[in-house]
């Protein structure tokens, strides 16, 4: 995919300071070190290597990345080396996705409390699908999934929700035959609307008597218990939004559409169109009109404000595993799916969602004769600015 002419780091460098500025009231260390992060991605900055290719001897040199996990840049590389390593745990079945998602009025509670609610939201979601996968009334079987976190929506709006990914089936309680569910359903959805929404405001509730929750500015009052309860019975009335795909193809089909939703952050820069007279203009698709692609302008202050309303807490775990797949029982169950569905457990290939088979420990393609380049030389900052050449003097009369 050819480079975008348009990145969230140019948006930094153009208007970061004057942002930064304006929003010291609420802006945290986490906000400014993401931001220097995006900024100094893949430059002079953060050093380099020289490259070197296999074939034709070709030499170039890169700049690092900066690794930091809400780094647009970042995360494709991220997200190759995920689903190569989750390619050995495909299972030779169909797979659902499963939406879990909050409703709108708990997103002030949630932005001030992060790590707490979005855990909850996790947690209780995974939890849903296996109690109702479990029961005899419906699958009557021990399942396994992986959980992604997203807190945005299209419009970069808070939106937190939970997708996963799961395999159509599960092992019987006694593990010793694997349960398909039907072609064409998976789980009763409004079970799963019910169950969910009581799991999560139980657990909530839980979490305000144990005293895990903030309550800073506007949302002070909810500090006392009657105010409190008011919102869970608010929020228990609506209708909860659970959403459940019909079941779709192998794994051949799995690793192409678990990469539209592992390690993404709130917007990519192939989203980005233009940006002028201090307005970003993006495209967002609407989904309330079969996704139709619409653009939106916005002050860049405001998409940066946005942008930055979708950092997780240092340390939070956004990608989680479950049931059969969780790291306890993964090395003996697993094994034991592939037994029953009839297939080896295949070993990890180096084969990339792109297609392109990796050689050794090549970190890209020389753009010459698309032979794999080697790391000969790493590069500190300084270093690379003594191989730069020399700044343009300007003489004045």
């Amino acid at each position: 995919m050819a480079a975008p002419p348009l990145e969230v780091a140019d948006l930094v460098r153009a208007a970061g300071p004057v942002f930064i500025e304006h929003s010291r009231r609420w802006l945290t260390r986490l906000h400014l070190k993401v931001l220097t992060a995006i900024e100094r991605c893949r430059t002079a900055a953060l050093g380099g290597h020289l490259d070197e290719c296999t074939r034709c001897g070709d030499r170039a040199i890169s700049y690092n990345s900066c690794r930091n996990r809400h780094c647009p840049k970042c995360q494709a590389n991220a997200r190759e080396r995920w689903l190569e390593a989750r390619n050995c745990e495909l299972l030779p079945t169909r797979y659902v996705h499963v939406v879990f998602t909050l409703p709108h009025e708990l997103a002030p509670l949630t932005l001030q409390n992060k790590k707490v609610v979005y855990d909850l939201l996790i947690r209780t979601s995974a939890e849903t699908l296996l109690e109702i996968a479990r029961d005899p009334q419906h699958l009557g079987a021990d399942i396994g999934f992986f959980s992604v976190l997203h807190t945005w929506n299209q419009k970069l709006e808070h939106h937190p929700h939970v997708h996963c990914v799961v395999p159509a089936g599960g092992l019987s309680p006694d593990h010793t035959r694997w349960i398909a569910s039907h072609d064409k359903f998976f789980l009763p959805v409004e079970v799963l609307k019910c169950v969910f929404r009581a799991k999560f405001v139980e657990a909530l509730q839980n979490a305000f008597s144990e005293g895990k929750l903030g309550f800073h500015g506007t949302l002070k009052p909810l500090g006392r218990p009657k105010v409190f309860s008011s919102l869970l019975r608010q929020t228990f009335s609506k209708k909860w939004v659970v959403y459940s795909k019909r079941p779709f193809g192998g794994p051949e089909h799995v690793l192409r559409y678990l990469g539209r939703y592992t390690h993404r952050v709130a917007i990519s820069n192939h989203r980005l169109v233009s940006f002028a007279n201090d307005k970003v203009t993006f495209r967002w698709r609407d989904s309330a009109h079969s996704n139709k692609k619409r653009l939106m302008t916005l002050h860049v202050e405001e998409f940066l404000r946005r942008f930055l309303l979708h950092l997780l807490p240092k340390g939070f775990v956004r990608i989680r595993y479950f049931g059969f797949l969780s790291t306890r029982k993964r090395a003996a169950l697993l094994p034991l799916c592939f037994q029953l569905l009839g297939a080896a457990s295949h070993p990890p290939t180096a084969i990339t969602t792109t297609g392109r088979r990796k050689e050794g420990n090549a970190v890209r393609l020389c753009p010459r004769c698309n032979g794999p380049m080697r790391v000969t030389e790493r590069l500190t900052a300084a270093q690379l600015r003594l191989r730069s050449p020399p700044e343009p003097v300007t003489f004045v009369a």
